[in-house]
């Protein structure tokens, strides 16, 4: 493919940018194929038996024939390849420049970086059992990391913690997440520079105040990972941490609670007048009890990507411009929030 690309183009395009930008995939019939192990996932057959030619040869001459003819035939899509790999050929020259300098400081900054409070196990210790229990808290402001490093258990929960509301990377180029120190830290906290092959924690929760200002973050850190990392999100390590609205509790007994409905059934358990305290914010939360939802009571809510939705249509109309269609979504899904007094 790259080859024919190459060819049509008249330029000696770099083999990475070209597969960055054109994915294909073909269909082929082989005579009693041959695989390489029991899972079948890789064909070791080299010929397709009779009279064909080899598996490599049949493959690189019908790429080479139909795939010049349709980019002769397709101007307009040979002209939005062409874009796509010069647009590659930019990101990674830009990259190049950045790459090392970004590095180096991300191992200084590691050594003395207090926003990483790191575990003992991670998820590419396969030996160890617990490594797929390995979690990185994303929390913001060092009054919720506190609570959360107090309380979480050493060996698999780890905290990284936010300086305020991160950057909206929506539209920016790769770059960006090296010249952007805190996401450069975050890139190097989770290992995933390359690939997911290395990732240090099988689950990443985004821990934020249940605020506005905290729905903007999980936002704005969904976007980052949608953008430059959306395998997270497609394997299913991306989570959002439930915290509890209230607590309800009388003398011999406390009840947290993540909803109004919660509330109301503590109240009415706990009856006649229980103590009831509305929970702000997440630095509210003292250790002690920190340590309760982020146990074996834990409650995930996980980011998931429907397979059909496309993700830059899906961040153009959340993080792009402010279009009519956007606004009537809002309007039609706004919620509004009460704090409810109970009558005495």
């Amino acid at each position: 493919m790259v080859k024919t690309i190459r060819e049509f183009y008249g330029k000696n395009f770099d083999a990475s940018d070209v597969r960055k930008s054109v994915v294909s995939a073909i269909a082929i019939k082989v005579m009693e194929p041959v695989f390489e192990s029991q899972t079948k996932t890789k064909l070791g057959s080299t010929d397709m038996g009779g009279d064909y030619p080899t598996v490599r040869t049949y493959i690189n001459d019908f790429v080479k024939t139909n795939l010049d003819n349709y980019l002769h035939k397709n101007a307009d899509t040979a002209e939005k390849i062409q874009r796509k790999i010069l647009q590659a050929e930019r990101e990674r020259k830009e990259l190049s420049g950045i790459r090392k300098l970004a590095r180096d400081r991300a191992k200084k900054a590691s050594l003395h970086n207090k926003k990483l409070r790191d575990c003992r196990v991670h998820f590419g210790d396969t030996k160890n059992e617990r490594n797929l229990e390995t979690t990185l808290f994303i929390t913001e402001g060092d009054s919720a990391s506190g609570s959360i490093t107090k309380s979480r258990d050493v060996n698999t929960q780890a905290v990284f913690s936010l300086k305020g509301k991160p950057l909206n990377s929506y539209g920016l180029s790769k770059k960006i997440v090296y010249e952007n120190e805190e996401f450069n830290l975050l890139q190097a906290a989770l290992n995933i520079e390359e690939s997911l092959e290395d990732l240090r924690y099988n689950n990443v929760v985004i821990a934020t105040d249940a605020d506005v200002d905290g729905m903007h973050i999980r936002l704005l850190l969904i976007t980052f990972f949608l953008q430059f990392f959306p395998e997270i999100i497609k394997e299913g390590h991306l989570y959002i941490l439930q915290t509890p609205l209230f607590r309800v509790r009388n003398k011999k007994e406390t009840i947290y609670c993540y909803s109004e409905e919660e509330r109301i059934n503590a109240i009415e358990k706990l009856k006649p007048k229980p103590e009831i305290t509305r929970f702000k914010g997440l630095g509210e939360i003292s250790p002690d009890e920190f340590k309760h939802f982020i146990g074996d009571d834990i409650r995930l809510d996980p980011v998931m990507l429907d397979d059909n939705m496309s993700i830059e249509e899906l961040l153009s109309f959340y993080m792009g411009k402010n279009t009519p269609t956007r606004q009537e979504f809002i309007i039609d899904n706004l919620k509004v929030e009460l704090d409810l007094i109970e009558e005495k």
